[in-house]
């Protein structure tokens, strides 16, 4: 049986913790789409193409993981996809009473999708986008929450924003 799972995100920037769930994904299913989600409403630093382009760069060498941008809903999305499987990661309670209800609106949207929770390692459990992006704006060390060209992007951008303002 082909079963493909869907691991979206708006991975603005990628992490770590986003890395670590998608390579031990790879080896528990015969495909993995990173579905990298559009989400204009998070105001996200970087555009969908770049954070397209930096999740692409990542997940290179693994054969069975493609990344595809994506807008609208999620259920929908899977659908197009052919997926069966959607991937949360899930660092807290906090996270699992979102992840929860978001689990039983994708099931109400689309029956034939169930979702699975993974916890990221216990190395990756505080990291998020948002904590990333906190540091790298105040000139802090990211090194060690996001791969080494996502760093680059992020100072980058930030170098960028800080001469136009």
């Amino acid at each position: 049986m082909n079963i493909k799972a869907i691991y979206p995100g708006t991975f603005d920037p990628l992490t770590n913790g986003h890395a670590d769930i998608v390579q031990r994904a790879s080896r528990m299913f015969d495909q993995v789409i990173v579905g990298v989600a559009s989400n204009p409403s998070k105001q996200p630093l970087f555009s969908l193409e770049e954070r397209v382009a930096l999740a692409r760069q990542e997940f290179a060498g693994i054969k069975n993981v493609s990344v595809i941008g994506f807008s609208g809903l999620l259920a929908q999305f899977a659908h197009e996809q052919h997926a069966q499987v959607l991937l949360r990661g899930v660092r807290a309670v906090a996270d699992f009473e979102y992840e929860f209800q978001l689990a039983s609106m994708n099931r109400q949207l689309n029956p034939t999708l169930d979702s699975l929770f993974m916890t990221p390692s216990e190395k990756n459990t505080f990291i998020s986008s948002t904590l990333v992006k906190e540091v790298c704006r105040h000139n802090g060390d990211v090194s060690s929450f996001v791969p080494a060209h996502v760093e680059i992007a992020l100072k980058t951008r930030f170098q960028q924003l800080q001469d136009q303002g």
